[in-house]
């Protein structure tokens, strides 16, 4: 069975940064495609960035237009874990955020597809 342990939020000044964790159980998530995403109260969920799996021949990375050149996706084979090293961060990066694996990152703007998810971690961006 799979779960999903998403960590590191926290409340940060802007122009701060912070590293957000994806920790799974149950399942190899270098099998698969992980995609970040956040909800704003009030707002829809929406992608922020995707890593496709290590078997993908790709290797790609991908960042929703608001993020690019700020936050940088990882993973650790080893751990289990992808990363989402966020820096230089807005008030509008606030929100919740949230891990989820699928086979591939098509749809990863609107989570279409996306179905597993964990209780997600807490990003205030604030002064």
């Amino acid at each position: 069975q799979l779960v999903l342990v998403e960590s590191g939020g926290g409340l940060v000044q802007p122009g701060g940064s912070l590293r957000l964790s994806c920790a799974a159980s149950g399942v190899p998530l270098d099998d698969y495609a992980v995609g970040w995403f956040r909800q704003a109260p009030g707002k829809e969920r929406e992608g922020v960035s995707c890593i496709s799996s290590i078997s993908s021949s790709t290797g790609s990375v991908y960042y929703t237009d608001a993020v690019k050149g700020r936050f940088t996706i990882s993973r650790d084979i080893a751990k289990n874990t992808v990363y989402l090293q966020m820096s230089s961060l807005k008030p509008e990066d606030t929100g919740t955020y949230y891990c989820s694996p699928k086979e591939y990152c098509s749809g990863y703007l609107t989570a279409l597809g996306f179905d597993y998810w964990g209780q997600g971690t807490q990003v205030t961006v604030s002064s």
